[in-house]
């Protein structure tokens, strides 16, 4: 079951909120010795992440089939980057960082249990049913994720979440499991940054500005590529040629730069133009990974008021500690503490 984007939170008796992790959905299934896990697409994950399914091996419940999603804490700070580093195709890398870094499973639907499918009962029986599993078989890479009716702790988790979460689902505790079905909301968290537009590209057909590049300054003083802004409407070219065509051959970045066209455009932009570094525009992210925003951004205002060198690295939001993102819910499983806290 998936969702479909909503700008604020609904309100009202029948909706439950939970947060939506930083990591990669997974459905695990045990029928006795057998044990898969599988993503989104239907593609097995179960070989990069051994250290799961040996946890799931070890429950005492030998059949079920439930829902969640595979993050992964360093420090007790969710760190995507780290997760993406295991989908590995050498073996030996991922025994060994299945040992370094363990990944987790944050569990949050039930759709079978043992001799019992849960996919027509409503979410309230899902989840009492999922409360039972995770008591009698939750461990270190098993863990139940959070819940609340109250809309007040949804918007809570939004606003204090960091980049711990992707952000707040509701679902309709009366619904039952529709797969493949957008059925339920998800508000993602956004947050701003003023950036330095230090380079762009254009489009290879036509020429015309296809992305801005941006950057942030270090503590060294140093420009640093974080990322790019696109979407760029043909009725605004112009005035963005007027605006940023002085700059053009200037000084670009003097940090990190960007390499060659973005892997987000398939080869059909050119390589970037370096400006001057002197336009300083406010743009909407969504998450961070590694210094760089993990998407594109989208332009909410130029600065002028603004100097580049304000522009540091330190608006960035990093992400919060997951045990302090379950302080916020009003329903929560404090077994889960301590196993985020590793």
């Amino acid at each position: 079951m998936e969702a479909k984007h909503a700008a604020t939170l609904p309100d009202g008796a029948d909706w439950l909120y939970e947060p939506k992790w930083d990591g990669f959905r997974a459905i695990v299934y045990r029928d006795g010795d057998a044990i898969e896990i599988l993503s989104k697409s239907g593609k097995t994950l179960a070989r990069y992440f051994p250290e799961i399914v040996a946890q799931l091996g070890a429950t005492p419940t030998t059949h079920y089939i439930l829902d969640g999603e595979i993050i992964l804490p360093i420090g007790g700070v969710l760190a995507f980057d780290a997760l993406q580093q295991r989908l590995h195709p050498a073996p030996s890398r991922i025994a060994r960082l299945s040992v370094e870094t363990p990944a987790q499973l944050m569990l949050f639907d039930c759709l079978a249990l043992d001799d019992a499918i849960f996919l027509k009962e409503p979410l309230a029986s899902r989840r009492a049913a999922l409360e039972r599993f995770h008591q009698q078989n939750g461990g270190p890479a098993l863990l139940l994720s959070p819940f609340s009716d109250e809309p007040a702790v949804g918007e809570a988790w939004l606003a204090g979440s960091g980049g711990a979460l992707d952000g707040v689902v509701a679902k309709r505790a009366s619904d039952p499991y529709q797969p493949g079905e957008r059925a339920m909301l998800k508000v993602k968290v956004h947050r701003s940054a003023d950036c330095v537009v230090a380079g762009l590209r254009r489009t290879a057909e036509g020429g015309a500005i296809a992305s801005l590049l941006l950057g942030l300054y270090d503590d060294a003083g140093k420009l640093n590529h974080v990322g790019f802004t696109s979407g760029i409407k043909a009725a605004d070219q112009a005035d963005l040629e007027q605006r940023v065509g002085r700059y053009l051959g200037g000084a670009g970045f003097s940090g990190k730069a960007p390499g060659g066209p973005s892997r987000w455009s398939n080869g059909r932009e050119s390589a970037w133009e370096p400006l001057d570094p002197r336009l300083v525009v406010e743009v909407l992210y969504d998450q961070v990974t590694g210094d760089r925003f993990r998407h594109g951004t989208r332009i909410l205002r130029w600065r002028p008021d603004k100097a580049p060198r304000q522009c540091t690295m330190e608006q960035l939001v990093q992400e919060v500690r997951p045990a302090q993102l379950l302080n916020f819910g009003s329903l929560r499983d404090r077994s889960n503490d301590a196993a985020l806290r590793t």
